[in-house]
């Protein structure tokens, strides 16, 4: 009986293992979508921009592309600004986040 569960405890393990949970912000040359922005600043942004990015601890973002071009964004996101702590997203995800509040107007 010990043999039996072990066995069935070790094959759902790798049978989970193989699974994976697929990584949606993988390289582009491996067929993977890009990040996508509005979900990750959903995620990241909220806790000081207000759930609707209207501003509460940190300012508005929900007219930030009106202010700001996509590159002085991503600069801030990458070094930070007044307030906001460089690096809150990296990469690929904060060029991502970048470019969607650039279209926030």
């Amino acid at each position: 009986m010990k043999k039996a569960m072990l066995t069935l405890v070790f094959g759902s393990a790798i049978f989970l293992a193989a699974c994976g949970g697929g990584d949606k912000t993988a390289s582009n040359n491996e067929g993977a979508t890009e990040p996508d922005g509005e979900a990750i600043a959903m995620k990241s942004c909220v806790s000081c921009h207000g759930g609707q990015l209207q501003g509460a601890s940190g300012p508005a973002l929900n007219d930030v592309g009106a202010r700001l071009s996509e590159s002085e964004i991503l600069d801030i996101i990458n070094n930070g600004k007044n307030g906001m702590p460089p690096g809150v997203v990296k990469g690929a995800d904060a060029e991502a986040v970048a470019k969607w509040l650039a279209t926030q107007k």
